[in-house]
């Protein structure tokens, strides 16, 4: 297992970094209210305020949309917590002493990290957002499925890749079974981009045309010619077993300025996860497609990591 370690930073204090893992789970008013005492540090995601729907707008005479349906039920679900001050004291996590200084240096550390991951995973019936921020030998993580309810968690780096691989994991909703997507294939981008389009506009008969131009590929790690039969059936395959996506943006940060970028992305097939990775070859544009597990999401990164922090 790939450990990510970046430690040009100095180290957080001691306090902050006992009993390592540690989980919370905060519903919004709770973060925001420890976020505020915490010297009003800002949380790596911004939320719209449902906006109202005047009866003289178009939306209040035709009736509710769906959008505004989930809006309502959005605005109705935050209104029913209690506050905020009176839970987390319930809970111990703000004393006479102030806020858990375990919540505090997390809070801290997602408002001023040096490396940030911004996580975004589709699968099945579940979307969840992760923000992980890491500085000398600490991560700070924030996840959320609904909005409403986040987990806050901070652990040593050295454990980052567990936390990666527990983030890219498959909801037992999602069924898997035999793939039409090779272990590994690779073909031209524009080849992999025009079919999906084709067969989205519903012009299947473009794609003979367009797979009559793809050339040479790997297939399974063998340089060999393709037929137009495999490259067809695993390309369309690409598209149409899609059962979620994973996408991580990584920014290296600096002085509230985020100086370089780098991007992971993957696909739930029929069988599990593969891997999207654009390359050059020869002056040309090409996408390589491997099958990956959650746990190689901390490999996927690695050079990615690497280019941003050099």
């Amino acid at each position: 297992m790939v450990t990510i370690d970046l430690t040009t930073p100095p180290p957080l204090a001691a306090s902050f970094l006992d009993g390592l893992p540690r989980r919370l789970t905060l519903t919004l008013p709770e973060l925001r209210h420890a976020a505020h005492l915490a010297g009003d540090a800002p949380l790596p995601f911004d939320l719209a305020e449902p906006a109202e729907t005047s009866s003289a707008s178009l939306e209040g005479r035709l009736g509710q949309s769906r959008g505004s349906i989930e809006d309502t039920a959005y605005a109705a679900a935050l209104a029913s917590l209690h506050e905020a001050d009176e839970t987390l004291r319930h809970r111990g996590l703000i004393t006479d002493d102030g806020v858990d200084p375990g919540i505090t240096g997390a809070i801290g550390l997602l408002a001023t990290p040096t490396l940030a991951l911004d996580i975004d995973v589709s699968a099945g019936n579940s979307h969840v957002k992760a923000w992980h921020r890491q500085a000398g030998n600490a991560v700070a993580t924030l996840a959320t499925c609904d909005g409403i309810v986040f987990e806050l968690a901070w652990f040593a780096t050295d454990q980052w890749p567990a936390e990666l691989s527990r983030a890219a994991a498959i909801p037992g909703d999602v069924s898997l079974s035999e793939s039409s997507v090779p272990e590994e294939i690779d073909l031209p981008f524009q080849l992999v981009d025009a079919v999906g389009e084709a067969l989205r506009s519903g012009r299947a008969d473009l794609v003979p045309v367009l797979l009559s131009q793809h050339g040479e590929g790997i297939v399974d790690g063998e340089s060999r010619p393709i037929n137009d039969t495999e490259a067809g059936t695993a390309v369309a395959a690409i598209h149409t077993e899609g059962q979620g996506r994973l996408r991580v943006l990584a920014a290296r940060v600096s002085a509230d300025e985020t100086t370089k970028v780098g991007l992971v992305s993957w696909v739930l097939v029929a069988d599990g996860w593969h891997s999207l990775r654009p390359h050059q070859a020869q002056d040309a544009s090409r996408l390589r497609v491997r099958r990956i597990s959650p746990a190689d999401l901390a490999t996927e990164l690695a050079p990615i990591l690497a280019q941003v922090t050099a």
